[in-house]
């Protein structure tokens, strides 16, 4: 969501690609004829036929690709949580639903800034507590049913009034007191107390005739009828767990239909076998890339790596004493970590620039504050004074001052027992576990021992409180509001069987307080930005939370697959997970094969001509006593 406040917008700008879409149809007739002849020496591939992407279908699930049909085929690392909008809340099912499902408002692909969605305006009355928003003319479901007010009343007030259908984005809804359709175009939405986040509504909006029917919106899917009616650029055809997503193109999508036909996400459990696939041209794009893999693609012929800056942070979390909204007690967190005096030395021992060079490879930038330097209005920075610096000589005076001793080489409690702690690690996120190696070495030197515990699902025993420290990390969105959320107190669980929205079971009334504060700005945005980066500051302070690194997006494509792409934000900006669905809306398919006759001849230009690609990402089988991985949550 963005703090950014205007009466009225102007229409949404054209599709931002390179060619003009006022070319698809001549250009998808010189594809079919160059894909026919093609056919007659060379079977193709996934994304495979020469000049128009045209794909046989292997295993993947999707129907064989028709003569001239462009299709496009990406890696999947793991699996979907959801496809419903109302459950899902890891980065790859968001990132799919948004292909389905376009929001009021969108954010511009170069400036992050709001721009219209299926609303064309929205205006503030009533001191910020009412808000009225102008649905846009004549916009259609993928079904040719027009999309009403009506469909974006019900969504809301569906939000508002089931439990299940906040499970994703609640908290935008918790201050909405009515929520009416007074007419097909205009959307009235009344508040509580003026809130700063109407300006960037970027929530799904569902057909009211397709989701009114649903008995049990905390048990649908949306992953069984197909297709499945939306309304943003691509429609959802096909699915199958840990196999494959497909997606046709919407020809009703209000900005213009996509340049591809088809959208295939193809699941590989290892990403070697996804980087081979990639080799070979049976996928266009693989995404999370480690060192390692990057460096062994650069320069590999048809392979281009996008480097871009990325809108996650990656931390370090302490326990601070599990807890339920009422405040009692559960887990089993060491109780020298509610110690701040601890928690200061473990970081005091912590060399973030060594992580950065050593784990990263120079793949990203020193941690900070908990939103990345990308959003530059809201990212903040420690005074030197304020900073908990690389100092293991002041991590030991801390450690002494706090009562842990150094007794044979281990730090040891006014108890008598030695100083060890358990770490969840994600299994599948190869630098949690390279990072853990450093934090074992250099905590061992002032006598702490580590667990380092690498889980497939660190979920369970996250939400159950059963963990001292964790790897951490989130995707930020252009407004903040939902990261800062989830370390408010009222994001606690409702009791120790119930899983709330916390983040980490965090609880501090000066947060809340200024959180309340942020929110209720509404029209002056640097005063907002101000109240955040106070919010940041407490939240440094309390050491409950450290952020080592904000790690760049490190994806590799291949650029005989794909002529043109859209990254966000502009110049130096990630492919897979926008804050929106320009990368795949705006795509288009190469004329021209490759040289070899594989692939299906695409190539790729980003920006201001920097080579980029069409991305998918990874997901997370998760469930409502799971926590997706740290690569994965929106």
């Amino acid at each position: 969501m963005q703090p950014t406040h205007e009466n009225a917008f102007p229409p949404g700008p054209p599709p931002p690609t390179t060619p003009a879409h006022h070319g698809r149809r001549l250009r998808r007739a010189l594809c079919a004829a160059a894909a026919a002849l093609a056919l007659v020496g060379a079977a193709a591939v996934g994304p495979a036929g020469p000049a128009a992407a045209t794909s046989a279908q292997d295993d993947s699930g999707g129907d064989d690709g028709d003569d001239g049909e462009t299709v496009l085929t990406a890696a999947v690392a793991q699996s979907v949580d959801s496809l419903s909008p109302f459950l899902a809340v890891t980065l790859v099912a968001t990132s799919l639903n948004r292909l389905m499902y376009d929001s009021l408002v969108n954010y511009d692909v170069k400036t992050q800034e709001p721009i219209p969605g299926l609303a064309e305006k929205w205006e503030p009355s009533n001191e910020g507590r009412t808000w009225t928003y102008t649905i846009r003319k004549g916009v259609k479901w993928s079904d040719g049913r027009p999309l009403t007010a009506e469909d974006a009343r019900w969504t809301f007030h569906t939000m508002m009034t089931d439990d299940a259908a906040g499970t994703a984005n609640g908290s935008y809804v918790t201050n909405f007191e009515k929520v009416s359709a007074p007419d097909d175009r205009t959307l009235v939405v009344e508040l509580k107390e003026p809130q700063a986040t109407m300006n960037s509504m970027d929530l799904p909006i569902v057909p009211k005739h397709i989701w009114k029917d649903v008995e049990d919106l905390g048990k649908f899917n949306n992953d069984k009828d197909f297709p499945v009616v939306g309304s943003g650029p691509f429609v959802l055809t096909d699915f199958k767990t840990d196999s494959y997503v497909t997606f046709e193109r919407n020809e009703n999508f209000w900005r213009g239909a996509p340049e591809f036909d088809k959208l295939t996400f193809k699941y590989y459990k290892e990403t070697d076998a996804a980087v081979a696939a990639l080799r070979k041209g049976e996928v266009s794009f693989v995404p999370d890339l480690t060192p390692a893999h990057a460096a062994s693609l650069k320069g590999q012929p048809d392979i281009e790596v996008n480097d871009g800056q990325g809108r996650r942070f990656w931390a370090i979390a302490t326990n601070p004493g599990a807890r339920d909204i009422e405040g009692n007690r559960f887990g089993d967190g060491h109780p020298a970590l509610l110690d701040p005096q601890v928690r200061k030395a473990l970081f005091h021992a912590v060399d973030r620039k060594e992580l950065v060079d050593k784990v990263l490879q120079g793949h990203g930038v020193e941690g900070a504050g908990y939103i990345p330097p990308r959003f530059t209005e809201y990212h903040w920075q420690p005074s030197a004074e304020q900073e908990i610096g690389y100092d293991p000589k002041e991590a030991a005076r801390l450690l002494d001052e706090a009562g842990y001793e150094l007794k044979d080489g281990k730090r040891v409690g006014k108890d008598g027992k030695p100083l060890n702690f358990r770490m969840l690690c994600h299994a599948t996120d190869p630098k949690d576990k390279a990072a853990g190696k450093f934090l074992a070495e250099w905590w061992g030197e002032l006598g702490i021992g580590l667990d380092l515990q690498c889980l497939d699902n660190v979920g369970d025993p996250w939400v159950a409180g059963e963990y001292d420290l964790a790897f951490d990390g989130w995707s930020v969105n252009p407004d903040p509001d939902f990261v800062l959320a989830i370390h408010t107190c009222a994001a606690l669980p409702e009791s120790e069987d119930v899983v709330g929205q916390t983040d980490n079971f965090i609880c501090d009334k000066e947060f809340d307080r200024l959180y309340a504060e942020q929110l209720a700005t509404y029209d002056d945005p640097a005063r907002r930005a101000e109240i955040v980066k106070e919010m940041q500051s407490v939240l440094y302070d309390t050491g409950y939370m450290n952020v080592l690194a904000y790690p760049n997006s490190v994806e590799a494509y291949r650029t005989d697959h794909i002529e043109s792409i859209t990254a966000m934000p502009a110049g130096n900006g990630n492919i897979w997970g926008q804050d929106g669905s320009w990368s795949w809306a705006t795509a288009v398919p190469a004329a021209e094969a490759s040289d070899d006759g594989g692939g299906s001849g695409m190539g790729v230009v980003l920006g201001g001509g920097a080579a980029l690609v069409v991305a998918v990402a990874t997901g997370l089988v998760v469930t409502m006593r799971r926590r997706a991985t740290a690569a994965d949550r929106e």
